[in-house]
């Protein structure tokens, strides 16, 4: 089985919602990148999740956000649209934090789950993972993924240290 076809069972995609998205992005030339865990699977040996998590080229966040709620199901909050599909468990939420802009702009192609998406390139999704491990309002089952991540990552890539700070460091051993 093909790990697309895997997550694409373990999210009980029965709507083609990961597709869909992708392809209405992508025909309207919305610039996007994946981030978050799926952005670390993109790096590292793959852990499968029901999330996936992006970043819009913030001048094309307005545009997005109508595509969007013209297709599916999108609720915002103060930092994220949360974009669901019926039939599908599939979690897509869309960053608004306006410190991942910038990310989009250094994204390449990778495949995340044998699917070729732009995702951010690793520094950034790095950074990404070290704002939302230190983050005190996340849930602490949340930050202990986004700690794991950070460790599987510096498993990889073990040069990348010195981008992260000493007291998350410390955590991890």
């Amino acid at each position: 089985m093909r790990a697309s076809a895997f997550w694409k069972a373990v999210t009980v995609d029965r709507s083609n919602f990961l597709e869909n998205l992708v392809e209405l992005l992508e025909t309207n030339g919305v610039r996007y990148c994946v981030i978050g865990g799926q952005g670390v699977n993109a790096y590292v040996e793959p852990l499968v999740s029901l999330d996936l998590d992006l970043v819009i080229a913030v001048d094309q966040l307005a545009q997005a956000e109508a595509l969007l709620r013209a297709h599916f199901d999108v609720e915002r909050f103060p930092h994220s649209l949360n974009v669901a599909a019926p039939e599908s468990k599939l979690r897509v939420q869309v960053q608004t934090d306006s410190r991942y802009f910038p990310f989009v702009e250094r994204a390449s192609k990778r495949h995340v789950l044998d699917i070729l998406l732009p995702v951010a390139a690793l520094a950034d999704i790095l950074q990404g993972k070290v704002w939302a491990a230190t983050d005190e309002t996340r849930r602490p089952s949340k930050r202990r993924k986004d700690l794991l991540d950070i460790e599987r990552i510096l498993e990889q890539y073990p040069d990348l240290r010195a981008s992260v700070p000493p007291e998350i460091l410390a955590r991890l051993s």
